[in-house]
């Protein structure tokens, strides 16, 4: 009896001192937790953050609507806030004045890009989208320089962009106004511009291998927004081991790098550095005067990586927005028609828009900027990194703080916008003509800002008054088109299915 009654305390005691660890351990994490992240004095306010996971889940892990479940916040805490994603510290940015302060006055201290473990993963230190520092400088400078030189600004380019604007006309009216689904076509349209000046080659809408490889980039972008991606970025060390939607992600990447691969060994074949005659030959010349050098970021990876972020920028958004263009047409057929009216007033039906044509089409004009503010194509910006400490709006932002700018709530402003929720050109126009507006900025501002911007504004225009000219946009007989979205890297219309009617 008494054995049994000791081996019962002998347990008893060891159960106690168990459980006397594993509070010991978790205490200690706990503390560990809040030495590592605790936030300095004067920092922005925020809602209370949980130990480990921050204020992950204090909103909906869907990627897709993190611009959304942000703005109660916003609202409460007001334009500049804090909010933890797991151990990364973040600041949101609202508000056009404290947005250009932060991204033009203070630009020099949101240069970098944050060093978020997916991107580490794929990208590195490469390309031009992810990099920083002495390889973004680098990047970005040989990158619109070789822009320049292959035709951006010039007519050479636009010439090209109207070609295709006929090609794609031309593929459009060959469903002869039956439903049909105008995602890959545009996007391949779009794609072939900045191809032509990347690799120097446009690909046929019917090249099942180039729409192979539109759709591979599409899952990958889609992907990109997965929940367990965010995860990812929190917690690497343990999702690296994981199956998932990330692997896959990872998987694709390499793919389309591959693919880019291939094409810098084809260029080799028959490059001339003397005559380059696109932007990888370019890179291969500027390459072979560093070739002795270890510390720049004229390399293969870098050449294919810098390759790849022009595919996607070049590609992505304004494919997105032509898309988001015909969905908001249909839907509004009053819309439609004075676009139409403005068309057959100022180019009529024989021959092709132009872009000397833009500013004698204020309400054209005005139509593609309000798709620009409704679809909310990038509506958090791509994120930026505070790369010395710093005050902002009286807040002290410390050191690699992630900074996301509000572009949804600057977009969708009650004080700027008469009817912030409803598609309306008026907000562009003032007495017919077209107006600028100081919260409008969907290429976000500063030096990071999109290198692309005036070529993507270019084949907007051309591409939207070239379909407009050529076609009425209806919904499918007794089908109610829905205006929800989807999010990969950019916001975009669900798939839809449109009919187009030749005029």
């Amino acid at each position: 009896m008494f054995a049994t009654i000791g081996c019962l305390v002998s347990n008893i005691c060891s159960e106690i001192h168990l459980w006397t660890l594993l509070l010991a351990a978790l205490t200690l994490l706990l503390l560990v937790d809040y030495i590592k992240n605790r936030h300095p004095k004067n920092y922005p306010p925020g809602p209370w953050r949980l130990p480990f996971v921050g204020n992950l889940f204090q909103f909906d892990l869907d990627v897709s609507h993190l611009h959304l479940g942000i703005q109660p916040f916003v609202k409460k805490y007001g334009n500049l806030i804090s909010l933890d994603f797991g151990t990364i510290p973040s600041v949101i940015i609202s508000g056009e004045p404290l947005i250009k302060e932060a991204l033009t006055c203070m630009g020099q201290n949101f240069l970098k890009r944050p060093i978020l473990a997916a991107r580490q993963h794929i990208f590195k230190n490469n390309g031009i989208i992810s990099s920083s520092g002495q390889t973004w400088k680098e990047q970005r400078r040989f990158t619109l320089m070789i822009l320049k030189n292959f035709g951006l600004g010039k007519k050479s380019l636009e010439q090209r962009i109207q070609d295709e604007a006929h090609h794609l006309v031309e593929a459009i009216a060959e469903e002869k106004g039956r439903p049909f689904d105008p995602h890959f076509m545009i996007n391949n349209a779009v794609s072939n511009i900045i191809c032509s000046i990347t690799i120097g080659e446009r690909f046929e809408y019917e090249d099942n291998q180039f729409q192979e490889l539109l759709k591979l980039a599409d899952e990958t972008l889609c992907l990109e927004a997965s929940k367990v991606l965010m995860l990812y970025n929190v917690f690497p060390s343990i999702f690296k081991y994981l199956p998932g939607p990330h692997q896959k992600l990872f998987s694709n990447w390499e793919k389309l790098k591959l693919f880019f691969s291939h094409v810098m060994d084809s260029h080799r074949k028959d490059w001339n550095p003397s005559a380059p005659r696109d932007f990888i030959d370019a890179f291969l010349t500027e390459m072979a005067k560093y070739s002795d050098k270890t510390t720049t970021s004229f390399n293969e990876e870098n050449l294919i990586c810098t390759t790849l972020d022009l595919f996607f920028a070049g590609t992505e958004t304004t494919s997105t927005a032509l898309r988001w263009a015909l969905l908001y047409i249909t839907v509004n057929p009053e819309v439609q028609e004075k676009v139409h009216s403005e068309i057959d007033r100022v180019i009529g039906q024989g021959r092709h828009p132009t872009i000397d044509d833009r500013d004698s089409m204020p309400y054209t004009n005005a139509v593609i900027h309000e798709v620009l503010r409704m679809g909310n194509i990038i509506p958090l910006n791509v994120p930026r990194e505070v790369e010395a400490d710093i005050t902002l709006a009286g807040f002290h932002l410390p050191k690699g703080t992630m900074v996301l700018t509000n572009l949804t709530a600057l977009h969708r402003d009650p004080k700027e916008w008469a009817t912030p929720d409803v598609f309306n050109p008026e907000h562009f126009l003032e007495n017919g003509q077209f107006k600028k507006r100081e919260s409008f900025l969907p290429f976000s501002v500063g030096k990071r800002g999109c290198p692309g911007e005036q070529l993507a504004r270019s084949e907007l225009f051309t591409f939207f008054t070239a379909l407009m000219q050529k076609f009425t946009f209806k919904p499918p007989i007794n089908e109610k088109l829905s205006l929800n979205f989807k999010m990969g890297v950019a916001l975009s219309p669900v798939s839809y299915c449109i009919c187009a009617v030749p005029r």
